[in-house]
């Protein structure tokens, strides 16, 4: 028998119809196409799982028969309850020999494989009917902030209210961050501080505003000893090295003015040791509940002999864990008339990030969504997700986060994966377009397009160092590494690669992400290396340039922002989509001019690529070469050809009438 004898692709709607997530209630058709003649199958049956639990076995009936083969049609209907449904094929043929079709080995969707034993299945999320993303979150774009380096807003540059046992950079802006850790125990025993605040943060308003920002995420900004503040002291208090609640109310609300929204990182799975709540080393006068059984927040800890030993996240003391679904937690966290979700709200942001969401119960996500919608709709919730978040598990168990009452957003890491992959040559156009479905295929499309795409994060290495082809991590000892630079060749290479990410990140569905200092050139391994403070004065102007010019072509053109997303062209080293607004709406039926937009990227760094594009569907009369000085193109049989040089990107935009 042929290879593909038995055909199925989730990726085109002849095949399943509609194309990707459905709202529950929704009727999904399935084809199945068998090549082989039609007197050797004896039956043809759907198997489908809803939700993990109910297992059904369709009858799938022939329809079409001709050139190509038989179609088998069946039919299904989306559950009642939101969650993962998923689907294979059984093919049994007049002599008793069973095949099975399903899902490719790499879970990717799209063109499945035959199997003869049961096959991984193909995916259908379904989500709450009704289900939206806030509008004007699609529309922007970010930039993450880390305050202690970010800026220092006093003219003399000195430290507000430095923590006990820090070290202070005051004269050295441009030193190496370092953790000074305990030379037996490896335990961190001082950290240091170079004075970035939220009183610097206004003061470059002007910057991020010509820069095209609407929105500022920043890493946690209330009290903690530590530098990166996921330890929190007080959830209600902005860090002392920072400003103060009243600065950060000002700060809110001349941001507000420039149309620049503020996202907080709420870190709710667990505190700080030095804290009001826990208050182990006894720096507050509170009652903490390492201090006395007698405190009240001794229900929100999980003691396991009290009271030295804790549950502590990764086992780190210093953090230790909370019991999220504890009614004290709850009010404290979510219901209280000044919880900190609305207390921060009533300062002015416009939604927060949730750290680890993984590890906070889906209840408490959910609890939290539900009342922060109640006070502000239109507030955004984020999940910290490094994986595919449809079909994210942990701790064994699947985790619902884009169902319809937990998250509008989360952290796109697959997104970065997947370019990074691509720039990097570890995969090449048609696997990198095959991953990017499997996303599109997965969430919801108004998640598709509010999810947060990011290239860099306080988390992982600077995008340049890697672009540049940085010796491994392993391989360089940690003083090494601080004070590797890349060579003048490798990093000329690492910022063309960077602006073609760049013109990705904000010509795709999705809410570009700028990490702070990436748009200048910032280089560093991992964490606290990635930690740098922005090079004030020294920036790569180049890419500064770019990032300036591709933004604002992202913020000047709403086809980039919600116009339908459809492949071009994949082929080795040369990647390319369209963006598209038709009939006077985008994808969420928002009145939106029409237009039309083609993007390419060519990675190799040697390789020229020439090629035509038939664009008769679409019926351009011209397009303008947005990077080439506007130069228009003429289309007068349209037919497109396409010139991209070693390292280039192209925007070819149809000219609006």
């Amino acid at each position: 028998m042929q290879k593909d004898w038995i055909f199925h692709n989730s990726h085109d709607v002849f095949f399943r119809n509609p194309f990707g997530a459905v709202s529950c209630g929704q009727r999904i058709t399935l084809q199945l196409q068998i090549a082989e003649a039609q007197e050797t199958v004896e039956s043809v049956m759907l198997r489908i799982w809803k939700n993990n639990q109910q297992e059904e076995l369709v009858p799938m009936s022939l329809g079409e028969t001709g050139g190509e083969g038989s179609i088998y049609r069946a039919q299904m209907v989306a559950p009642d309850n939101p969650g993962l449904l998923w689907y294979y094929f059984v093919v049994r043929l007049a002599d008793g020999k069973i095949y099975y079709y399903g899902n490719n080995s790499q879970h990717l969707g799209g063109r499945g494989q035959i199997y003869e034993y049961a096959p991984p299945s193909y995916q259908v999320t379904v989500y709450k009917a009704g289900t939206v993303t806030p509008n004007w979150f699609k529309e922007t774009v970010m930039y993450q902030i880390f305050v202690d380096r970010f800026f220092n807003g006093y003219e003399d540059g000195h430290i507000e209210n430095p923590k006990p046992n820090s070290y202070l950079y005051t004269n050295w802006w441009e030193d190496i961050p370092v953790y000074r850790r305990d030379p037996e125990t490896g335990r961190i025993i001082s950290f240091d501080f170079f004075g970035g605040n939220l009183l610097g943060v206004i003061k470059k308003l002007p910057y991020l505003k010509e820069l095209g920002i609407s929105v500022i995420y920043f890493n946690p900004v209330f009290e903690a000893i530590s530098n990166h503040k996921y330890d929190t002291g007080d959830y209600h208090k902005i860090d002392p090295m920072f400003g103060d609640n009243e600065l950060f109310r000002e700060l809110c609300a001349k941001a507000q003015e420039m149309g620049i929204a503020i996202i907080l990182d709420g870190v709710f799975s667990h505190t700080g040791s030095d804290s009001i709540y826990f208050n182990k080393e006894g720096n507050y006068p509170s009652l903490g509940a390492y201090q006395s059984k007698d405190s009240p927040y001794y229900s929100w800890y999980r003691f396991t002999e009290y009271p030295h030993h804790y549950e502590s996240w990764w086992g780190i003391d210093v953090l230790p864990n909370v019991e999220e679904m504890e009614p004290a937690y709850q009010n404290f966290i979510i219901y209280d008339e000044n919880s900190v979700l609305k207390h921060w709200l009533r300062a002015g942001i416009k939604g927060w990030r949730l750290d680890v969401v993984d590890e906070l119960p889906d209840q408490f996500v959910k609890n939290f969504y539900r009342t922060m919608k109640e006070m502000d709709p239109e507030a955004v919730l984020i999940g910290e997700v490094w994986e595919d978040a449809s079909n994210k598990t942990s701790y064994h168990q699947f985790r619902e986060y884009l169902l319809g009452e937990e998250l509008d957003s989360t952290m796109n890491y697959p997104f970065r994966t997947i370019l990074l992959d691509f720039m990097l040559g570890r995969k090449d156009a048609w696997e990198t377009h095959w991953s990017l479905m499997s996303l599109y295929e997965n969430y919801p499309r108004h998640h598709f397009y509010s999810v947060m795409n990011l290239i860099g994060s306080h988390d992982v290495p600077r995008a340049l160092t890697l672009l540049g082809e940085a010796p491994p991590e392993h391989d360089l000892s940690k003083e090494e590494q601080g004070h590797y630079h890349l060579p003048s060749e490798q990093k000329s290479k690492a910022i063309a690669r960077l602006k073609l990410l760049a013109l990705w990140q904000m010509t795709f569905p999705g809410v570009p992400c700028i990490y702070y200092g990436d748009e200048a050139g910032l280089e560093g391994y991992a964490d606290p290396l990635n930690r740098r403070t922005y090079p004030w004065g020294r920036e790569e102007g180049e890419l500064l340039n770019w990032y300036k010019k591709i933004v604002n072509l992202r913020n000047t053109y709403d086809v980039l922002k919600t116009g339908e997303w459809k492949l071009l062209y994949a082929q080795g080293d040369v990647y390319g989509y369209l963006r598209k607004i038709a009939d006077g709406h985008d994808v969420f039926g928002q009145p939106k001019e029409d237009n039309l937009a083609l993007v390419f990227f060519n990675r190799s760094t040697d390789q020229n690529y020439q090629f035509s594009l038939d664009l008769r569907q679409w019926q351009p009369d011209s397009l303008v070469d947005l990077l080439d000085n506007n130069r228009e193109i003429v289309l007068p049989d349209g037919q497109l050809p396409i010139n991209l040089s070693p390292l280039e990107g192209k925007i070819l935009m149809q000219r609006v009438k």
